[in-house]
C-alpha cells in the first residue's frame, strides 16, 4: 500500500499575512496542493484554538507561548486555498498547547487510530512549521510505529535553521528526509 500523505497545519494564520506567518508557507501550499492527488489517502491537520489558556499571549515568548491564531471557525484557522480536500481534519490545541497532529481528533478518533484502520503503516509529511508541528507530528509518527518520510521541499519553518535541525534530528530518529 502507498503511504498516506499528512499535511500538518497549512492554514491562512502560518502564511504570508497570518498572525504567525511562515515565509514560504503559500509556496509550499502551492506545491502540497500539486502534490495531493498522487495519494489515495490524504489527511490534513489544523491548529484548531479555543481558548488553549497561557499558550495564547499578547507577549509571546515563541517558545511555550504564541500570539493568537487558528482560533477556531476563524478565516485563519481555514486550511490554505490551494489545499484540495482530505479524507479527515486531525483538529488539535482546543483548550491546550499541542504540536502533534497525533495530538489531534476527527470525528473522535485519534490520527494513529484513523491510519491502522485503514491499514497504513507508512506515512508522507509536509506542512508547516518544519521546526515545530511538522516536526512533532513526525516524531509521534515514528513513536506509533508508523514508516515516516518528511517531504522537506514541501515544509516551511519558522526560522531556517531551526527548520534543518529538526529534519537533522528526525533523520537521527529514523525518519528518511527527502529533497526534491
Amino acid at each position: 500500500m502507498k503511504p498516506a500523505l499528512i499535511i500538518v497545519d497549512v492554514q491562512h494564520d502560518f502564511c504570508p499575512g497570518g498572525a504567525l506567518a511562515t515565509e514560504r508557507g503559500n509556496e509550499v501550499a502551492d506545491r502540497i496542493g500539486a502534490l495531493q492527488p498522487s495519494y489515495d489517502i490524504v489527511v490534513a491537520t489544523q491548529d484548531w484554538h479555543i481558548d488553549p489558556g497561557s499558550h495564547f499571549s499578547e507577549n509571546p515568548d515563541f517558545v511555550d507561548s504564541w500570539p493568537v491564531r487558528c482560533v477556531a471557525d476563524s478565516y485563519g484557522a481555514a486550511m490554505h486555498e490551494s489545499i484540495g480536500p482530505a479524507e479527515a481534519y486531525f483538529r488539535k490545541g482546543e483548550y491546550t498547547a499541542a504540536y502533534s497532529g497525533f495530538k489531534g481528533a476527527a470525528d473522535g478518533a485519534a490520527l494513529a487510530d484513523w491510519l491502522r484502520a485503514r491499514g497504513i503503516t507508512d506515512v508522507d509529511i509536509v506542512g508547516i512549521a518544519t521546526d515545530h508541528c511538522v516536526r512533532a507530528t513526525a516524531t509521534d509518527a515514528l513513536t506509533e510505529g508508523f514508516t515516516v518520510r518528511v517531504l522537506a521541499d514541501y515544509c516551511a519553518p519558522v526560522d531556517d535553521s531551526r527548520g534543518e535541525a529538526a529534519l537533522e534530528e528526525l533523520a537521527e530518529a529514523g525518519a528518511t528526509i527527502v529533497r526534491d
